[in-house]
C-alpha cells in the first residue's frame, strides 16, 4: 500500500474514531449524568483494549502492519483522548472533588492498562 493511500486511510479511520468518541461520550453522559466523567473513562478503556487487540493480532497472526497502523493510529488515536481526560481531571480538582479526581486518574490508568494487556494476550493467543 502506498504512503498516500495509508495517509488517507488513517485520516478516514480517524474521522470514524472521532465520531464514535463523540457519539458514545454523549450517550453515556446522557444515560448517567454526574460529575464523574464516565464517557471519557469508557472510551479510553475500550480504546486501550482495541489497540492491544490490534497489536496482539498483528504480532501473532500476521495482521498486516498497514491495518494495525490505520486502525491503531487512525481510529484508536482519534477515539481515545488524553486531552479530555486531563481537562476533566483538572476540572474535578478545581471543583474540590479530589477523591473523584484520584479515582478517575487511578482507575483510568489501571483499568486501561489491564484492558490493553488482556487484549494483547487475547490477540496473541
Amino acid at each position: 500500500m502506498g504512503t498516500v493511500i495509508i495517509l488517507l486511510a488513517v485520516g478516514a479511520a480517524a474521522a470514524v474514531g472521532a465520531v464514535a468518541r463523540y457519539v458514545l461520550g454523549q450517550y453515556v453522559q446522557y444515560r448517567s449524568p454526574g460529575a464523574f466523567p464516565r464517557g471519557t473513562w469508557l472510551i479510553n478503556v475500550t480504546g486501550s483494549f482495541v489497540l492491544g487487540l490490534l497489536v496482539g493480532l498483528g504480532a501473532r497472526h500476521a495482521l498486516p502492519e498497514q491495518v494495525v497502523t490505520i486502525a491503531g493510529v487512525g481510529f484508536c488515536g482519534a477515539y481515545t483522548t488524553f486531552s479530555t481526560f486531563s481537562y476533566e481531571l483538572v476540572h474535578l480538582c478545581k471543583k474540590g472533588q479530589v477523591g473523584k479526581s484520584l479515582l478517575y486518574a487511578a482507575s483510568s490508568l489501571a483499568v486501561g492498562l489491564a484492558a490493553a494487556a488482556a487484549a494483547l494476550a487475547i490477540g496473541s493467543f
